[in-house]
């Protein structure tokens, strides 16, 4: 096991407190990146601030078969909400190459929000083939294949209150 339970709570409470400073009396539309972030957002969600002005929504992508990113990016589901002059905040579950969030940050910026950052829980920085940084990081972790807590191998394991290392 890489990461337990306890260790990922108290953490994303750390990053609910972080983000609730951040943004205090703003309007904050967080969206999630589906599938992967669903449990992350939904405890990072209720750790932020009764103080912020939260709205909730979705875009789903996907750029994996497998273990392997193709290396193209493909909008599976869009925004609802039109994120033009708001404060957004992308969830995600783990930020590898960065090509992903790169292309999604750069269409999610065509619409013209007030600001655009990015939360992940785990961040692989030796992968990175782009220069993309989120401004929240729940951990940083080398550079092996994870599952658990949403992150998934061929829509397995996300169910595990834990992150591990998948072995095949």
């Amino acid at each position: 096991m890489l990461l337990d339970e306890a260790t990922l709570r108290a953490r994303i409470l750390e990053l609910g407190a972080e983000i609730t400073r951040d943004y205090k009396g703003k309007k904050l539309l967080v969206v999630g990146v589906l599938k992967g972030s669903t449990i992350f957002m939904a405890d990072l969600v209720r750790s932020l601030g009764p103080e912020l002005d939260v709205q909730l929504d979705f875009v789903a992508v996907s750029s994996y078969a497998g273990k392997a990113s193709t290396g193209t990016v493909r909008t599976l589901l869009d925004l609802r909400e039109s994120p033009e002059g708001k404060d957004l905040l992308l969830v995600e579950d783990i930020v590898d190459t960065g090509l992903t969030l790169t292309s999604l940050t750069e269409t999610l910026r065509a619409h013209r929000p007030a600001s655009l950052e990015v939360c992940t829980l785990l961040d692989k920085p030796e992968c990175r083939k782009t220069p993309f940084q989120p401004k929240y990081t729940g951990f940083k972790i080398p550079n092996e294949f994870v599952v658990g807590f949403g992150l998934d191998y061929d829509e397995r394991y996300r169910q595990l209150p834990c992150v591990g290392v998948l072995r095949t």
